[in-house]
């Protein structure tokens, strides 16, 4: 029971945090913590940064273009 609401609270909560890991090629649970250690040190400030890369990576598919490349042509 413990290991599904973990799973699921990963997937959903921390998916910034993922993808960040993999584009940096970092721990995703390094991230996590830097950034409480962050909002920590600046009174939550991060947290902005994170909503909005959280509605980003939600809408990112909404976001790209529709429009055809000269390659598929």
């Amino acid at each position: 029971m413990i290991d599904k609401f973990q799973s699921f609270l990963e997937r959903n909560a921390f998916g910034v945090c993922d993808w960040l890991g993999e584009k940096w090629g970092i721990k995703s649970s390094r991230i996590r913590v830097y950034f409480i250690y962050v909002s920590f040190f600046t009174f939550g400030s991060p947290i902005i940064i994170y909503f909005a890369l959280l509605f980003w990576l939600e809408q990112k598919d909404f976001f790209k273009s529709k429009r055809p490349t000269i390659w598929d042509i």
